[in-house]
């Protein structure tokens, strides 16, 4: 109904009705990826499970897609919602309308035992000239461009694994993604000679460039992310938010605090 799409997008009443939503994925584990048995889980498919249920959709469908398409694939709705722990940029926030936060992230690298090139942050990676593993299209590469790794030395990798392989191989000199991200990839290879640095947040120009991950929207979709937003505060306020996404390696370090939103981290 093109009126209902003028007032607000009309997707919240028609997921109400058909008792279920797609949502976007880019089977990034821990974020949003299926299981070996098929099932979609992850911390954003499972945090929008139980918001949903409550907002009157039972059923969470997931399409995956390539991180990068994952933005185009909602607006030519092929689904509803990007649920893939995607990071809130200013340069995002100019196609899609996300919900606040649901967890914060600090970035991390994982080098190999004993950290040879002493790598702690992207600047120690310039001075190194170290070469950087980061994923497509996500904001690590910008980070460390801007913080002084020559272009030349950083890689771009299309997931977590092939990532992985050139680090084993000693193409790369370390990965560079959030603590969340490499912690989970390290327990898929348990035993191997790598470990993860301690967290910390870049500074660009004076400004802490603190990661925050959210739930991508149409922005036509004014009622769905209302709806979606209200539920999620609640979430928060009787902390019901951190038992559901602890057991992907989340932590109370990861929760938002009271003035971490959308629109904070849209206008850096």
């Amino acid at each position: 109904d093109p009126e209902a799409e003028r007032q607000g997008g009309g997707t919240l009443e028609s997921a109400r009705q058909a008792g279920k939503i797609k949502v976007g994925f880019a089977n990034e584990a821990p974020y949003g990826y299926t299981d070996n048995t098929g099932k979609l889980t992850g911390e954003a498919p499972e945090l929008a499970r139980a918001i949903f249920k409550e907002i009157g959709i039972a059923e969470v469908e997931g399409v995956q897609v390539a991180f990068g398409g994952l933005i185009g694939g909602l607006n030519a709705r092929r689904f509803d919602v990007i649920a893939a722990g995607m990071f809130i940029t200013k340069e995002r926030c100019a196609s899609v309308a996300f919900s606040d936060p649901d967890y914060v992230a600090k970035n991390a690298f994982m080098v190999p035992r004993g950290n040879p090139k002493n790598i702690t942050k992207f600047e120690d990676a310039a001075e190194a000239d170290a070469t950087l593993g980061v994923l497509t299209g996500a904001v690590e590469a910008g980070y460390a461009e801007k913080l002084g790794v020559p272009k030349g030395n950083i890689k771009a990798f299309e997931d977590q694994p092939s990532a992985f392989e050139a680090l084993k191989a000693e193409r790369i000199d370390a990965i560079a993604l959030t603590r969340i991200s490499l912690a989970d990839l390290l327990s898929k290879h348990e035993g191997e000679p790598f470990e993860i640095t301690e967290p910390f947040t870049p500074v660009i120009d004076g400004k802490e460039q603190l990661g925050a991950g959210g739930f991508a929207f149409r922005k036509a979709d004014t009622d769905l992310l209302k709806a979606f937003n209200d539920k999620l505060a609640e979430f928060k306020s009787s902390n019901r938010l951190l038992p559901i996404i602890q057991p992907f390696g989340f932590t109370q370090a990861e929760l938002p605090g009271p003035d971490d939103t959308a629109a904070k981290f849209c206008a850096v």
